[in-house]
């Protein structure tokens, strides 16, 4: 009597569902990479109006504008995120006397975000968040370090277009949608970042 030898055959749909899980594996693990390094080179600025009233929303963005006029100069030299931190941490106390806000440097999920001349993917970013009064109020976003949001004190942007040198070449066209692929790659750092936040 002859043996059979077992065959271990994957059918069609099978093979197309192995295929399609080793694809978002290493689709995950290149958002992952990809989101730590972007997140790990900014720090963003996070203003919190006391209320949604006309007067507290034009408050939140005078205070932001003293924020970006007493840290600008200071971080001028700064060429890490730790080195900004490290600034912004020992002039707490400065822009606390800035007005009724409290200040911390803490890590805060954000949403995707466009702004002017870039965008930046939804994930966990270390922030600046100043809070005024009851904090209450819708919010303003932006990044203190490298100086992105410099444009909220002048029309003129060239500070915000030699801040961009701070970053990599990649994180640079990721986040300005210069290069090719660029919808794609930052659509799945995005999924990425809102899946997380989704599963804390």
């Amino acid at each position: 009597m002859k043996s059979e030898k077992f065959r271990f055959r994957l059918r069609p749909w099978e093979i197309a569902l192995l295929l399609a899980l080793v694809i978002t594996f290493c689709a995950g693990i290149w958002a992952q990479r990809t989101q730590s390094r972007l997140t790990g080179q900014l720090i963003r600025l996070h203003v919190v109006a006391n209320s949604d009233s006309s007067d507290d929303q034009a408050e939140k963005l005078q205070l932001r504008d003293k924020v970006l006029a007493v840290l600008s100069p200071l971080l001028a030299d700064c060429e890490t995120q730790a080195d900004a931190a490290a600034v912004i941490a020992e002039n707490i106390e400065t822009i606390e006397a800035l007005g009724d806000v409290a200040v911390s440097l803490e890590t805060e999920y954000y949403p995707t975000r466009e702004y002017n001349t870039f965008s930046l993917p939804a994930g966990e970013y270390l922030s600046l968040r100043v809070e005024i009064g009851q904090g209450q109020g819708q919010n303003w976003w932006c990044v203190v370090f490298p100086p992105l949001c410099t444009e909220a004190l002048a029309e003129d942007t060239g500070d915000a277009a030699d801040a961009f040198s701070l970053l990599s070449d990649e994180d640079e066209s990721l986040i300005t949608q210069d290069g090719q692929g660029y919808i794609l790659r930052f659509r799945l750092i995005e999924l990425w970042g809102e899946m997380k936040e989704a599963l804390n």
